[in-house]
C-alpha cells in the first residue's frame, strides 16, 4: 500500500515538470533579444541586420535590438556571441567572414562550426567590380586584358583584411593568376573615397555599398559577381562571362551560441523565416540589391551546410594567397 500510494505522486511530479518546461519554452522570449553585428553601424551587414530585427520582432512578440561590436574583421563580435550564454538572448548576424576566418586568422579563439549554431541564412549580396572614374578600358574584357598587362601599375582597394572586398580581391587575383598591389583601408567608406578621388584604381564590393555610386555615375562599373545579370544592373555582365566559374556572394546568417536549446532555435528559425517573407523586408533587400536566400537555406540545417561548404571553398584560396591576420 505504501509503494502504490507514491505512484500517483510521481505521475503528478512528472506532469508538473513537463508543464514547467513547456511553459518556459512557450514564454521565450521573456526579455529583449540582442543581435550582435560585428561591424560598424551603417555598414551593409548592419543595415540588413537592423531591417531583419525590425521584421522579426512581431513574430517573436518581443523586442529585438542590434548592437555593434566591431573589430578584427568581425571576429571580436563573433567571439562575444560564441562565448555568450546559450539562452537565445544574444545572437550573431555575420556574413561570409565566418567561413574565411579559420584560414585567415592565426589566433582565432573560437570555432565557427563548433561554437555557434546557425539559425538560418537570410540574404546573399552580390558584388560589383568598379573602378575610378578615369579608368580607360570600356568593358570587362578590355579591363581584364589591361589588368594582366599592367599588373605593376594597378592598385586594388579593400575595406580591410577579412572584409568582403578583400575576399573578392583575393578571388580575382587567384582567377587571373596575377598579383596586384592591394591597398587596405579602415572600412568601405575610406576605400570608396579613395576610389572616387582616383587614388586607387579598382574595388570589388557589395551592391549594398556600390549601388548608389554606380547609379549616380560617380564610378565606372564593369561587372557583377552573381551567376547571372542583376535586375538593378541589367547592362553589367557577370564576371563569369569572362572568367568561367567566377561567382561570389556575401551571404549572411543568423547564429546562436552553442548550447542554445533546440526549442529556442526552432522559435528563432520560425521567426526568421516569417520575417524574410515580410513585404517591407523584401522591398528593402531589393533596394539594396540583396537576394533573398532560397527557402532551404533559411533553416538551421541549410545554413549549417552552407557554412561548411563555403569554409571548404575559401580555405585553399586564402592559404594559396598567404594572407594572414593576427
Amino acid at each position: 500500500m505504501f509503494r502504490k500510494s507514491w505512484r500517483p505522486l510521481a505521475a503528478v511530479a512528472s506532469a508538473l515538470t513537463v508543464a514547467l518546461v513547456s511553459g518556459a519554452a512557450s514564454a521565450y522570449p521573456e526579455k529583449p533579444v540582442t543581435i550582435v553585428v560585428p561591424f560598424a553601424a551603417g555598414g551593409p551587414t548592419d543595415v540588413v541586420a537592423r531591417t531583419l530585427a525590425q521584421a522579426m520582432a512581431p513574430h517573436l512578440k518581443g523586442t529585438v535590438v542590434v548592437e555593434n561590436t566591431a573589430g578584427a574583421g568581425g571576429t571580436v563580435g563573433a567571439r562575444r556571441v560564441a562565448q555568450a550564454s546559450g539562452d537565445g538572448y544574444t545572437l550573431l548576424f555575420h556574413h561570409i567572414g565566418m567561413a574565411t576566418a579559420p584560414a585567415l586568422y592565426r589566433k582565432l579563439d573560437f570555432k565557427p562550426q563548433e561554437d555557434l549554431i546557425p539559425i538560418g541564412a537570410v540574404v546573399d549580396v552580390p558584388m560589383t567590380l568598379i573602378s575610378k572614374p578615369a579608368m580607360g578600358p570600356a568593358n570587362l574584357k578590355d579591363l581584364l586584358t589591361y589588368v594582366r598587362a599592367n599588373k605593376e601599375k594597378i592598385n586594388l582597394a579593400n575595406a580591410g583584411i577579412g572584409s568582403a572586398s578583400h575576399l573578392c580581391g583575393l578571388l580575382l587575383q587567384s582567377a587571373l593568376k596575377t598579383e596586384l598591389t592591394t591597398v587596405p583601408f579602415q572600412g568601405t567608406g575610406p576605400a570608396m573615397t579613395a576610389l572616387l578621388g582616383g587614388q586607387v584604381d579598382l574595388l570589388c564590393d557589395q551592391t549594398t555599398n556600390t549601388t548608389g555610386q554606380i547609379k549616380g555615375g560617380r564610378v565606372k562599373a564593369y561587372a557583377v559577381t552573381s551567376k547571372g545579370k542583376l535586375a538593378n544592373f541589367p547592362d553589367l555582365p557577370p564576371m563569369a562571362s569572362e572568367i568561367p566559374g567566377f561567382e561570389v556572394g556575401i551571404w549572411h546568417v543568423l547564429y546562436a551560441p552553442k548550447g542554445t536549446p533546440a526549442n529556442v532555435v526552432a522559435v528563432l528559425e520560425k521567426a526568421l523565416q516569417a520575417a524574410i517573407k515580410e513585404p517591407a523586408f523584401a522591398s528593402k533587400m531589393k533596394e539594396l540589391g540583396a537576394e533573398i536566400m532560397p527557402a532551404e537555406r533559411q533553416t538551421s540545417a541549410g545554413a549549417k551546410a552552407l557554412l561548411a561548404a563555403e569554409t571548404s571553398k575559401w580555405s585553399p584560396i586564402i592559404q594559396a594567397a598567404k594572407v594572414y591576420a593576427d
